[in-house]
């Protein structure tokens, strides 16, 4: 969206009405820059072309990030979220919190960076409810049919508004079931309410258009459940209904010249039977049907009439779930093929994510089975194991921005670094040899050494080159060892500080040194391999990752994808990052990805830059980071009992 400096708050009328809308305080025109809000609008310097036009704001400025902040309604408020900006978002001359959401007010005034802008709301207020007003009454009985008030009339009526009843629970039933298993089973409960006289129904469904119908439910009055795969069928029937696309309806059906001649009909003493298709266009999903073996007039035309109508709904919404099923396997394809696309760019560490969402999700589902009884109440429904998984999957989206050679870093000094290193110890060698040997040829030339002394000056010059490339060597052999990354925190390293301070003669040019500070420094990490600037750089894949995340229109179930993964480096002690969150800000599900994902990192055997932890040393490791009040030790107890990696690696 560009601005509009000619732009009205008068908006017109719309299917999607404007709400509210923000000033441009900082416009080039005279007049300053309106831009129309609807339900949610990322603010950012360049276009974006992964978000609608109107889904996005472009303020051209230089101090703003290119995503900067995000308005988002709710209801008939405003909220303004920054997006890890780079200069930061401030309203009314306070700063946000990075993926904070802060409470818009009209006449707010909001900074991003340098960019002033001015918030108006156009909610208007809740109105009160006001008292109902009678103004005339009507006796109503005059206008009230005649009813059948004998035995017969009221039997019927009551069969009637009974039936009725039970259709109306079954378009409810079918509104609100969401998996294909419900909706079977309340079909099933619902058949027998609606035709008191059946005695048997079943249903058969179709895997896809090519594969034949087969039963997957199957019941007798009464509740009994039978084997659906032992369930005797007249195929008769079934083709007649499937290849024909026709409801059948068979009353006295041992005397119906269709039907009385065929063995599986006289074998199971069928003497009423309906069959109806569950068809939706012109594909035909399955079917349903309904007999009894103790009534020839069991089911009239009427009773054809109601089981059509409710294989009609039933249909819709089989072909619901398959549309809902593809939807979902579509997104569950796209996003691993998207995290193995990035795993691609670090090789070693290709399969982390999957593995982290193996571990997070059998830690999830072991949490019905935890001692702690508030965990036990935390139990997550399968929408929720989704997103757990969803989020472990693309928790490390963001490294797409980490450049490589800091992603694959494998040691404390890039390999490039090192090479480099070498080389100036061979040069220093060199310049030893050539500063030695040349200082006694001079005198030698100069007559001040005779052959004895020039033989004892060349075995004196020999030893102590062979001293110095000892030196050298050792010197070498240290930064080799330093040069190591290690698993936990270790002090600096002895020795380095007398490489550093160790001066090499040149040749033509002053006394060098062996190590730069920044080899110094590199050499020196205590912890890992990356210098400061380093880790920085891969602490910021969370921010991204988040930022990457909130682009996509995720579904209401699936909503809390990007702020499970933005926490996921987040400590209990506020010690973490990007945010800095402590305790109850940190979700339950966050907390599960971040022990999945600590343990996975240490016990991977992919890594070049360290070798893998064994599993009792990975879990003493993650207890003392539990002691030190970083984890959840309770739900570390939980995925230790569970024994949840295990789970993993069978599966």
């Amino acid at each position: 969206m560009e601005p509009n400096p000619a732009f009205s708050p008068a908006f017109p009328a719309s299917i999607d009405p404007v709400r509210a809308y923000i000033e441009w305080m900082g416009a080039e025109s005279a007049k300053p820059a309106v831009f129309p809000l609807h339900d949610e609008v990322v603010l950012g310097r360049d276009r974006q072309d992964a978000l609608a036009s109107d889904k996005y704001i472009c303020i051209p400025e230089q101090t703003i990030s290119r995503r900067h902040a995000r308005i988002r309604r709710r209801g008939a408020n405003y909220f303004v979220e920054d997006l890890h900006s780079r200069n930061g978002t401030f309203v009314c001359g306070e700063r946000l919190a990075p993926g904070a959401w802060h409470l818009l007010r009209d006449g707010d005034e909001l900074a991003l960076a340098s960019a002033q802008l001015l918030f108006h709301s156009l909610m208007l207020p809740e109105r009160g409810s006001t008292a109902t007003v009678i103004k005339r009454s009507v006796d109503a009985t005059c206008f009230a049919p005649a009813v059948d008030t004998s035995k017969a009339g009221r039997s019927d009526l009551e069969k009637t508004v009974h039936r009725l009843h039970a259709m109306a629970q079954v378009s409810i039933a079918l509104g609100a079931v969401t998996d294909q298993a419900t909706l079977i089973e309340k079909i099933m409960n619902f058949i027998f309410d609606l035709f008191p006289l059946a005695e048997r129904a079943f249903i058969m469904l179709r895997g896809s258009e090519q594969d034949p119908p087969r039963p997957v439910a199957a019941r007798r009055r009464g509740g009994a459940e039978e084997d659906p795969s032992q369930v005797r069928i007249s195929h008769t029937i079934v083709d007649q209904v499937l290849v024909h696309k026709r409801a059948v309806l068979s009353v006295d059906t041992l005397a119906d010249r269709n039907y009385a001649g065929h063995e599986s009909i006289v074998a199971q003493a069928i003497l009423s039977v309906m069959c109806v298709p569950l068809i939706l266009g012109d594909d035909v999903l399955g079917l349903i049907q309904v007999d009894t073996s103790s009534d020839p007039y069991a089911f009239q035309e009427a009773d054809l009439e109601i089981l059509s109508g409710v294989c009609a709904e039933t249909a819709v919404a089989l072909k619901n779930f398959q549309l809902y099923s593809d939807i979902k396997g579509l997104l569950d394809g796209f996003v691993c093929a998207s995290v193995q696309a990035i795993e691609e760019r670090d090789p070693v560490t290709a399969g982390h994510s999957f593995r982290v969402a193996g571990y997070a999700e059998n830690l999830a589902m072991a949490l019905e089975h935890a001692d702690d009884a508030v965990l036990r109440r935390a139990a997550f429904t399968p929408a929720q194991m989704r997103e757990i998984r969803y989020a472990a999957l693309l928790h490390d989206f963001g490294k797409v921005g980490v450049r490589e050679h800091v992603l694959r870093k494998e040691k404390k000094l890039h390999h490039a670094d090192m090479r480099l290193l070498e080389q100036r110890f061979r040069y220093a060698r060199a310049c030893l040899e050539r500063q030695a040997w040349r200082t006694l040829t001079q005198q030698h030339l100069a007559g001040e050494l005779g052959m004895t002394a020039f033989r004892r000056e060349c075995e004196r010059v020999e030893a102590q080159l062979e001293e110095e490339g000892a030196r050298l060597d050792a010197f070498l052999e240290t930064i080799v060892r330093a040069n190591e990354p290690s698993i936990s925190t270790t002090g600096p390293v002895a020795g380095l500080d007398a490489i550093r301070c160790h001066d090499c003669p040149g040749t033509d040019d002053p006394a060098f040194r062996l190590l730069s500070e920044d080899e110094f420094t590199a050499l020196n990490i205590g912890k890992g391999c990356l210098t400061p600037d380093e880790r920085r750089q891969i602490e910021a894949h969370v921010a991204d990752s988040y930022s990457f995340l909130i682009l996509i229109p995720w579904t209401r179930e699936l909503a809390g994808v990007p702020a499970i993964a933005h926490g996921h480096h987040e400590k209990l002690d506020g010690s973490g990052y990007p945010m800095g969150l402590r305790g109850g800000q940190i979700s339950l599900q966050t907390r599960i990805l971040t022990i999945s994902d600590i343990y996975d990192a240490l016990t991977a055997r992919d890594r070049p830059y360290k070798q893998a932890v064994p599993v009792e040393h990975a879990l003493d490791l993650i207890a003392e980071e539990c002691r030190a009040g970083h984890l959840d030790a309770s739900l570390f107890n939980v995925f230790v009992d569970s024994k949840s990696w295990e789970t993993h690696a069978r599966a």
